[in-house]
């Protein structure tokens, strides 16, 4: 590849571009649950706001952190650096290894931006959207994006991990966020048999339930295992996907979906805080 960077940044693009066209169909087609959160002019006001988020936190990110994980992972390799290349495992095991531990460890960051009260201040306007569709999975404060940047750039490259599985991880990890935030109505025996493999909707929901207990749940993006083998997993929300109230109590109404409100949320208190 001439530029690298460049390269990276076109692929995610338009595999972004394809997912989120694909998923809002989706929605538009077969709905999961219709609310007034998650129709008309407040629905129009979410999607502007969170989408907004994402511009910013691209541009963020270009000028903090161009190289982001792709990046760090060509520089380990030019370098010779990272456990699998000390341990001289083969390409193809290392980028297995190195998808799993990474999925690992953006459940392990999702863990800690709900335990660690700092973490939660800023991460808790994700959680903030009263609504949940797919614009919600792309709901993430700049802060937020870039502190989970530096912590896979962190592990990519003390792992070693190649350029591709690295690539690879970054758009399924984008796609499936997309995935699981969805307003798609599943099958039910289908999200039974596929929540074995991978998060669903339905799963995640769950996790944007306003009672605490059900918000502290959930944590993955890609793989269901972490949460069930660490016994954070819960199926389905104690009031029903239909009855549940999604969001945080604290934070309700229409005026949770502007976006200067969004970006000065975790400089403000609230009760969970203290």
């Amino acid at each position: 590849m001439e530029n690298p960077v460049l390269s990276e940044a076109a692929i995610r693009l338009f595999a972004f571009a394809a997912i989120f066209v694909a998923m809002a169909a989706y929605e538009l087609w077969s709905p999961r649950l219709e609310r007034n959160e998650m129709v008309g002019a407040w629905k129009t006001r979410r999607w502007v706001t969170n989408l907004s988020l994402l511009l910013i936190s691209s541009a963020v990110m270009r000028v903090v952190f161009p190289a982001a994980a792709v990046g760090t992972a060509l520089w380990a390799e030019a370098k010779g650096w990272g456990l699998f290349r000390y341990l001289g495992l083969n390409a193809m095991l290392a980028g297995v290894l190195s998808f799993a531990l990474l999925d690992f460890a953006v459940w392990l960051e999702h863990v800690a931006s709900h335990k660690i009260p700092l973490l939660w201040r800023i991460h808790r306007m994700h959680h903030a959207d009263n609504g949940f569709d797919v614009t919600t999975g792309l709901r993430f404060h700049p802060f937020e994006i870039l502190i989970s940047m530096l912590w896979k750039a962190a592990v990519v490259a003390a792992l070693g991990a190649p350029v591709l599985a690295v690539l690879v991880f970054e758009i399924v990890l984008n796609g499936t966020s997309m995935f699981n935030h969805s307003n798609i109505d599943i099958p039910r025996p289908v999200d039974r048999l596929l929540r074995l493999i991978l998060v669903t909707p339905d799963m995640h929901r769950v996790h944007h339930s306003s009672i605490r207990r059900e918000t502290d749940s959930n944590y993955g993006f890609n793989f269901p295992f972490w949460d069930r083998l660490f016994r954070t997993y819960v199926d389905q929300p104690r009031l029903g996907h239909r009855d549940m109230e999604i969001g945080l109590r604290e934070y309700r109404g229409a005026g949770t979906a502007k976006l200067l409100w969004a970006l000065v949320l975790p400089f403000l208190s609230n009760r969970r805080d203290q």
